[in-house]
């Protein structure tokens, strides 16, 4: 039944001649049990068991938070709400766990989401009280679900950075021609072979790697990125290509030079989507990603003659789209609980807000034990706090944590033209701004400073493990870490439950119903609770793989990885133990009721799922 769940399979699987030969081979006296039986038995089990282990686990979970998406099949008339859990344990160590997937059926209004939000939060026993956030994407009535629903949410950084890029960068006028051109260009290769052949042949006589063009999906920005990628890599192909055969269209120079020098304006937004995308992210992340990527883009560089407009533009929306989240609470005492950046990574007028968001909550923490409902968090996005002005005295740090020097007035020095990555800008960022203390008084307010006054930590080193080990130094702090440090930056959870959907509901078993694709489900469970570690490159192929994204799942952003991208498509629902519509189809080959009966006794004799050591 692992085998099943875990690898996707169909239950005919049981009858398959090729499986039946393996089993045969490794044990002979095995008689293999009937579809049926998995589908109706070992399935319900299975699930039970791993349903009682996760519940013990969020049992003793004090701060939790959430990811949440809806999405609909591209091959069945089916929509999916999922809910995936993640928190802290008193090691401060990060535990994840797939909660809920359910049908969504009818108009995805907030009124049904919330309805669903619901029953999903009874089924686990979660009370609102101890739901610290919801990431969810940034649809209107996934935000209007869930204020009504009474918990705080925040919008997925990757999905906003989608937007960002799609509508500062992607949508100018110059660009957009050279990309249409482009994607005319790759739709002549995909759909000649003889084209691709001759293309092949090209790429050898060139001494070149033997690659395949990149269509890319229009919900998916780093698909644009990857296309102009691959076009600039083979120009030289392409060019001799053109020279002997026919093109439906060409790139004139300009066009070639746009293409390069939007991939190099994009490069740093890649990373940054890469970085967002994996299993450690935080709500912590985002301020210093977003100071650092405007910092970037702010710089003048003579490279970038013809796409200045688009610099531009990709600026100011990118100003625009996170506006504010330096006043956001669950995003500013985020970061400045974690020791890769505290307050260095603040406006110099937001540094005293931050402050004072974390000094209340730390005080209210401290004073109300573990409540999880902190007056001051409460603010959204879209009503910050207004409180401005630094309290402490600013005390100037001689030391540069960059190693750059300073003029006399303490000013940095003037910027140079712009050849950093978007890693060199954190550390700059760092090297502009100063450790400034003040008198404290009180025992939680000394921590606080205590804290803040310290060397940062490296960014490669995880905030979890400083937790650890310096939670006995500061008790009133690492209760606030352990709640805030759960949160995620981008919905990325809800996006890998359902990336194994082409396996499930696929053109093959497209009239399954959503109550009874329920393997994958079961399989995240039984992943969280065997402890096996899930593979941040479940959503990646590598950059030069040759899939074909023009048919992949209709999907809001590409979480990681790059144009070849299959989906981060979604997937199955709770245990119901009716038959599928693809049982009934196959009835004739299924064993009777007896049968079923007689394996099930047989079967019971050995141990069943629920004292198998394996479970």
């Amino acid at each position: 039944m692992e085998c099943i769940a875990l690898d996707n399979q169909p239950f005919s699987i049981a009858q398959d001649a090729g499986f039946s030969k393996l089993v045969e081979f490794l044990e002979p006296r095995f008689a293999m049990p009937s579809r049926k039986y998995f589908s109706d038995v070992c399935l319900p089990e299975l699930y039970s068991v791993v349903y009682e282990h996760v519940e013990k686990l969020i049992s003793d979970a004090v701060a939790i938070s959430f990811t949440t998406d809806i999405w609909s099949s591209s091959v069945s008339q089916v929509s999916m709400l999922s809910l995936t859990a993640q928190w802290l344990d008193p090691d401060f160590k990060l535990v994840k766990t797939v909660l809920h997937s359910q049908e969504c059926r009818g108009s995805h209004t907030a009124q049904a989401i919330t309805c669903a939000f619901e029953k999903m939060f009874e089924t686990w026993k979660i009370s609102k009280e101890r739901v610290h956030v919801i990431v969810r994407d940034n649809a209107r009535n996934m935000a209007k679900a869930t204020s009504e629903f009474g918990v705080l949410s925040l919008p997925c950084m990757a999905h906003t950075l989608q937007l960002a890029v799609n509508g500062g960068a992607l949508s100018q006028r110059n660009i957009a021609d050279a990309l249409a051109v482009g994607r005319r260009v790759i739709g002549h290769f995909k759909h000649s072979p003889l084209a691709c052949s001759r293309f092949e042949d090209i790429q050898k006589e060139l001494n070149m790697p033997v690659k395949k063009l990149q269509q890319d999906v229009s919900t998916r920005w780093n698909s644009t990125y990857y296309m102009m990628q691959r076009l600039v890599e083979q120009k030289r192909a392409l060019s001799a290509y053109a020279a002997d055969y026919e093109l439906p269209a060409t790139l004139n120079a300009t066009q070639w030079g746009i293409l390069e020098k939007m991939t190099n304006l994009l490069e740093p937004f890649e990373q940054l989507t890469k970085d967002i995308s994996s299993a450690e992210a935080t709500a912590a992340d985002v301020i210093p990603a977003v100071m650092s990527l405007t910092q970037l883009l702010a710089r003048v560089d003579e490279s970038d003659k013809g796409v200045q407009t688009a610099k531009r533009t990709l600026l100011e929306a990118v100003c625009n789209r996170f506006n504010g989240v330096q006043s956001e609470p669950l995003y500013a005492i985020a970061t400045l609980v974690d020791a890769r950046y505290k307050d260095r990574y603040f406006d110099s007028d937001k540094k005293g807000e931050a402050l004072n968001m974390l000094l209340s909550v730390v005080d209210e923490m401290a004073g109300g034990g573990n409540d999880q409902q902190e007056e001051t968090a409460g603010a959204s996005a879209d009503d910050p706090s207004q409180e401005d002005g630094d309290p402490r005295q600013e005390e100037r740090n001689p030391r540069q944590e960059d190693g750059n020097p300073r003029q006399e007035d303490g000013n940095p020095p003037p910027k140079k033209a712009r050849n950093e990555s978007l890693q060199d800008m954190y550390q700059e960022i760092l090297g502009e701004n100063d450790i400034i203390t003040q008198a404290t008084t009180g025992e939680t307010a000394s921590q606080v400073h205590t804290y803040l006054g310290e060397v940062l930590i490296l960014k490669k080193e995880c905030p979890l493990s400083y937790w650890k080990s310096n939670q006995a130094r500061f008790p009133a702090l690492a209760r606030v870490a352990r709640k805030y440090l759960t949160a995620p930056c981008t919905s990325v959870d809800s996006e890998r439950l359902f990336s194994a959907v082409s396996h499930v509901i696929d053109e093959k078993r497209n009239l399954s119903l959503a109550r009874h694709s329920h393997s994958r489900f079961t399989a995240e469970m039984v992943r969280e609770m065997l402890n096996e570690e899930q593979d941040e490159d479940e959503v990646i192929l590598d950059p030069d793989s040759e899939s074909d994204i023009s048919d992949a799942d209709d999907l809001d952003y590409v979480p990681q990885g790059q144009a070849g991208v299959v989906g981060v498509s979604r997937n199955q629902a709770l245990i119901d133990e009716e038959d599928s519509l693809e049982e009934i189809e196959d009835s004739s080959d299924e064993s009777s009721e007896e049968e079923t009966q007689t394996q099930a006794n047989r079967l019971s004799k050995k141990g069943s799922y629920r004292n198998d050591p394996c479970v």
